[in-house]
């Protein structure tokens, strides 16, 4: 398959992203970790990738003002100053803050004031004069002032400092709400674009906790962040003491002793079927997602070009209806054990479990 890339004329496909909002690639790229979570990174070599992606007709990026507490945003500033404006689509975040003291200690902060100054905190280290897809990161008391939000979102759009407005970890009550009050705010002319959301053959909840139906519902964009279950599915074998100190992935249940035995046995599956479709592990895991709806862009996050190519080559990657119930039986909902973050970060961030979100479906079920 990576014969393809020697043609120069080898460019991935776009989807519209949302049914008003802008055309990308069906596959983005997340830069998170160009410079902080994932251990160490080489910025010449990120430096390669971000060109490569582009030369491939990957468009979509993806950072946030807490990734490196701004350094990730100054270092895509950097890049992208020479780089033609209509060329890419840029989307980055606000409604987190960090300590420098504490790293790990996050609050939601969805207030008028954070949004607007992180917007223009953004803007400068992103040496922009707009942001494309602009969203709120997390949301504050389960969404209880999300109206506030979107206002302040709307007094952005209006004054042409964000093109489009997004949602990150929403539930399907917060989606619908905060759609509805974009639209009275913005007289009809805005909805929500995107909504983020984990989302993989690893982490399936949102099929039935609404979410993804909320957006087919009300034609946004949904975009799935660590598609590969953060290295997991790539068949990599990996366990949490096999990744550097600084390795947020350390810290995660899933990679866990404990739960490696049953995870890794899932894994194994998903190579075995890999190796008879002719591709990775890693882009089977992409194109299962990308099958899932013509509205989904997934952003698998890489440092190396070696593994921008093989994902965004995913897009190649046909699967029957036999190979997606296949999958289906191979990793279904719950299968996977331990959660996506430990406890207290889940509860820091106002996250179900995933047994909760099983158990309320199986009640409404």
């Amino acid at each position: 398959m990576f014969d393809l890339l020697s043609n120069s004329n080898c460019r991935i496909k776009q989807r519209q992203l949302g049914k008003n909002g802008p055309m990308v690639s069906m596959i983005g790229l997340g830069c998170m970790g160009m410079s902080e979570f994932y251990g160490s990174a080489n910025p010449d070599e990120c430096r390669k990738t971000l060109n490569r992606a582009l030369e491939l007709g990957c468009n979509f990026f993806d950072t946030a003002t807490i990734y490196g507490l701004g350094k990730n945003e100054e270092f895509l500033g950097e890049f992208f100053a020479d780089i033609p404006r209509k060329s890419y689509v840029l989307a980055t975040k606000c409604g987190v803050k960090r300590e420098p003291e504490n790293l790990m200690k996050r609050v939601i902060d969805n207030s008028a004031e954070h949004i607007e100054k992180s917007c223009e905190e953004s803007l400068t280290r992103l040496k922009l004069d707009y942001i494309d897809l602009y969203y709120l990161h997390r949301i504050a008391n389960n969404g209880e002032h999300i109206e506030d939000s979107m206002r302040t979102m709307a007094k952005l759009l209006k004054e042409e400092k964000i093109r489009y407005v997004g949602l990150s970890e929403a539930s399907k009550e917060t989606i619908e709400r905060a759609n509805e009050a974009l639209l009275e705010f913005t007289d009809g002319k805005h909805q929500i674009t995107a909504v983020q959301t984990e989302y993989s053959l690893m982490s399936r909840t949102p099929e039935i906790d609404g979410v993804i139906d909320a957006c087919r519902e009300l034609g946004i964009g949904f975009v799935p962040y660590a598609p590969l279950g953060r290295q997991y599915l790539t068949g990599a074998n990996k366990t949490a003491d096999s990744f550097e100190p600084e390795d947020v992935r350390r810290k995660f249940p899933r990679f866990q002793p404990e739960n490696a035995e049953n995870n890794q046995k899932i894994v194994r599956q998903i190579v075995v079927m890999a190796r008879e479709k002719k591709c990775t592990p890693a882009q089977l895991c992409l194109a299962w997602v990308l099958a899932q709806g013509d509205n989904i862009v997934p952003i698998p996050g890489t440092k190396r070009t070696q593994y921008l190519e093989e994902n965004l080559l995913a897009a190649a990657v046909k699967l029957t209806p036999e190979d997606l119930q296949r999958l289906d039986k191979i990793a279904p909902i719950g299968s996977f054990l331990g959660e996506r973050y430990s406890l207290s970060l889940m509860r820091d961030n106002g996250f179900k479990t995933e047994k909760e979100i099983i158990d309320e479906f199986k009640k409404q079920n």
